[in-house]
């Protein structure tokens, strides 16, 4: 889409039509076997539409992978408080990463059939969960809270067990009940960069009561 190109309330909520009916189809046939016109038909417009949208199909694509990230970040933003300590926030936000991960399993499996074809959309948006955690991360040593070492393979190791965790769920190799999981690979984070004893218990303690309490 242009730049310059300003959409109205019935422009974005048709646009996200689209998006919509992209991914249901994406999870249903695969992006390969999907096709344009697959995508107008089953949201019910002309295809001259989806090009005022999209550039092709590919274009779509990238701005879901777009679309489903802000989403993650927003549920992760709805859980961290900035008063609380980094670890708690490290727990919390992992807790619903890997919620949100389940909800939206069908687009993740999609994305790790399609990695190869699209590295930049999947490189966009580790890197940017990657960079949270870091910052996270860094409060938490600023406060004795986190250990001392190197903030970028601590974020690295809190990315990728949220990510790896939720594979395996994903794909059925483990079949714990998911508010189980979660708790368990918020649990797993804190122990994982926590500096000492006292730090994860108090976070522990602490990642249980209400946000803001």
């Amino acid at each position: 889409m242009e730049p310059d190109r300003r959409l109205t309330a019935q422009g974005i909520e048709r646009k996200q039509q689209l998006l919509d009916c992209a991914a249901s189809l994406f999870a249903e046939r695969g992006y390969a076997e999907t096709r344009v016109i697959d995508i107008v038909r089953a949201a019910g417009v002309a295809k001259g539409l989806f090009y005022w949208y999209f550039d092709n199909k590919e274009a779509l694509f990238k701005e879901l992978a777009e679309s489903i990230r802000l989403q993650l970040r927003r549920q992760q933003g709805a859980v961290l408080d900035p008063d609380a300590l980094p670890l708690v926030n490290l727990y919390r936000g992992a807790e619903a990463s890997v919620q949100f991960m389940a909800e939206h399993s069908h687009f993740f499996s999609l994305l790790e059939v399609e990695g190869r074809n699209f590295t930049d959309v999947l490189r966009q948006g580790t890197r940017q969960h990657i960079d949270d955690m870091v910052r996270i991360i860094v409060a938490g040593q600023a406060n004795g809270t986190i250990r001392d070492d190197d903030p970028e393979l601590l974020a690295l190791g809190v990315v990728g067990s949220v990510g790896h965790f939720s594979h395996f769920h994903r794909t059925g190799r483990i079949t714990m009940d998911l508010a189980d999981l979660g708790e368990f690979v918020a649990r797993y984070v804190v122990h994982s960069v926590a500096a000492d004893e006292d730090a994860i218990v108090t976070a522990l303690r602490v990642s249980t009561l209400p946000v803001g309490a």
